[in-house]
């Protein structure tokens, strides 16, 4: 009876194994980002594995590809657009849909929130061990060679720096919106639909014209802004 028992817990053993480490490793997953209301395609969204710290961006068609595992949560992000997460349930292509962030009052808590949960990525990759977000400084070689080595050629480093450069592109992005964004523009201004649009792309501040605004300045340029585009479009001034 012993023996047969024995064998028998080897049996499970031999069966259940390799069925958990098939379960916990990494696939490919495809997937598709398109805005709810519209259906339309969604390019340029960043999609990262919160688990693994891998980020990729959805190409001119929506389209991505990233690692994942079960259970893994991708966090979607898009300027304009109210962050997504989704739970990788099994290898399907998934579809995942976005909705526009509409108000002012959101605007710095929508801001706010997609920092928490970019930092919250950025502790995920120090705690895989890139202390330096794949950018080591001088004295890092001097005093923990093997560390700075592994900032430079590890994986995990190569995908922090990239990472870091969308973190800071999408933190300056987001101050921007603070100040110029379609409820301020569109009650300043009086523009709505198409013309509205087409003014945000054409008179949208930089980062550097804009990090040491306040409130006064961000509306001073918004009616400077539409001054001109008013003279150009032989619209009266509001």
């Amino acid at each position: 009876m012993k023996q047969l028992g024995l064998f028998l817990l080897v049996l499970l053993a031999a069966v259940y194994i390799p069925c958990a480490r098939l379960q916990a490793q990494d696939f490919k997953v495809n997937g598709v980002v398109m805005e709810k209301e519209s259906k339309f395609r969604i390019a340029l969204a960043s999609i990262s594995n919160k688990r693994n710290g891998y980020s990729v961006g959805s190409n001119d068609l929506g389209l991505f590809t990233i690692t994942a595992s079960i259970g893994d949560t991708l966090l979607i992000i898009k300027r304009g657009y109210n962050d997504q997460q989704m739970v990788v349930n099994s290898p399907k292509d998934l579809i995942i849909y976005l909705n526009r962030g509409i108000t002012l009052n959101e605007v710095v808590i929508n801001g706010e929130s997609k920092k928490q949960s970019l930092d919250a990525i950025k502790r995920d990759f120090k705690n895989k061990g890139s202390f330096y977000a794949g950018k080591p400084s001088f004295l890092s070689f001097l005093f923990t060679p093997i560390t700075a080595i592994y900032e430079l050629v590890g994986r995990t480093p190569k995908n922090a720096r990239r990472f870091n450069n969308y973190y800071i592109t999408e933190m300056q992005q987001t101050h921007i919106d603070a100040f110029f964004n379609k409820s301020i523009i569109s009650t300043n201004t009086g523009l709505t639909g198409k013309e509205l649009d087409n003014f945000m792309i054409n008179y949208r501040p930089e980062y550097e014209q804009s990090k040491n605004w306040n409130t006064y300045d961000g509306l001073k340029w918004i009616k400077e802004s539409y001054k001109k585009y008013a003279d150009t479009a032989g619209k009266p001034v509001k």
